[in-house]
């Protein structure tokens, strides 16, 4: 039986971002996710640590606002970026050619690097809607998560588990998630539904300006699906956390995990992870949702793809893989 995975919120400062720079051999870029998420600033937070010593290593980092999961999968395929993070549902099928990935096949060069926090499915909904559980859903205004992002390509995963598809909803929106707060507190729509880790300041923002509600996602179809996945486990929102919730919300989720390509230099890559881990409890306090990450987990948790050998060089230099 999976494991749940519960986390608390932490008190952090934000982490600032690199500036692209011009020269092709000397920097690397960090595909993310809408700048309201956590993937945007957790690439902050790994730019920033690389850049710190970039004058003893001759590489610069910078972070992109992306789509998300499956955009920054194709966007290292195709290799507009160097680095990407994608939840850890989204590595395993790009690996494997699978759902979202069905028509551009496997994706064989794609490898991990590591693993970052735990992300839970998010089902946040306007007080005045009711809404309690996903069934709850039914005939309802709900976003499932812009084009290219994880977030919408789950949403379909679980769907197709009940046997339903968009339909289920009486309008399924595709909004980024700095438009989802404002649209639910706007009455634009009933809910929304987010992959995300928290602490989020995305959900926070609602729960405490229209008094939003967190709802529960379980039933026979989450659980064909975490029994049937590897990716998947159980996962709590603990009550308290965000204001107007102070009850115990349960859900399921996936893990953020950092990849690249096995065309990445060995060296690019082991830049990058030692500026993480021989920086970490400051990588850590780079953000809240980062907060209670460990790195033995990091190295085993979440990653489908094989470990990139830059990768792989540093953590049996440290002890951490055999």
């Amino acid at each position: 039986m999976k494991s749940k995975i519960v986390w608390s919120a932490a008190l952090a400062v934000a982490a600032s971002v690199a500036a692209p720079v011009a020269s092709a051999n000397s920097f690397f870029t960090i595909g993310t996710g809408g700048v309201t998420g956590v993937y945007y600033p957790a690439g902050g937070a790994i730019c920033r640590l690389v850049n710190k010593d970039r004058k003893d290593h001759g590489l610069r980092c910078s972070v992109e606002s992306t789509g998300g999961s499956v955009f920054n999968v194709n966007a290292i395929r195709s290799g507009d970026i160097e680095f990407g993070v994608t939840q850890s549902d989204w590595q395993f099928h790009g690996i494997k050619g699978s759902k979202a990935f069905e028509k551009q096949g496997p994706m064989p060069e794609l490898r991990s690097v590591f693993s970052l926090h735990p992300e839970p499915f998010t089902l946040l909904a306007r007080k005045e809607s009711n809404i309690k559980s996903f069934d709850d859903l039914k005939g309802k205004r709900v976003n499932i998560g812009n084009p290219g992002s994880g977030t919408v390509a789950s949403m379909d995963e679980l769907l197709a588990a009940m046997g339903a598809s968009r339909s289920f909803f009486g309008l399924a929106a595709e909004l980024r998630p700095d438009e989802h707060g404002a649209a639910l507190c706007d009455n634009k729509i009933d809910a929304f539904f987010y992959g995300v880790g928290h602490p989020s300041a995305n959900i926070q923002d609602p729960t405490t300006a229209c008094g939003a509600q967190l709802a529960n996602i379980t039933g026979p179809a989450v659980d064909k699906l975490v029994k049937a996945n590897p990716y998947y486990a159980y996962a709590e929102i603990p009550g308290g956390l965000y204001a107007n919730n102070p009850n115990t919300t349960r859900t399921y989720g996936v893990k953020a995990t950092l990849v690249t390509s096995a065309k990445v230099p060995e060296q690019t890559v082991y830049v990058l992870v030692r500026a993480v881990f021989e920086n970490f409890e400051e990588f850590k306090k780079l953000h809240p949702a980062l907060a209670n990450l460990r790195p033995q987990d990091m190295v085993t948790d979440g990653n489908s793809a094989p470990l990139h050998p830059g990768a792989a060089r540093y953590f049996r230099e440290k002890g951490l893989l055999k």
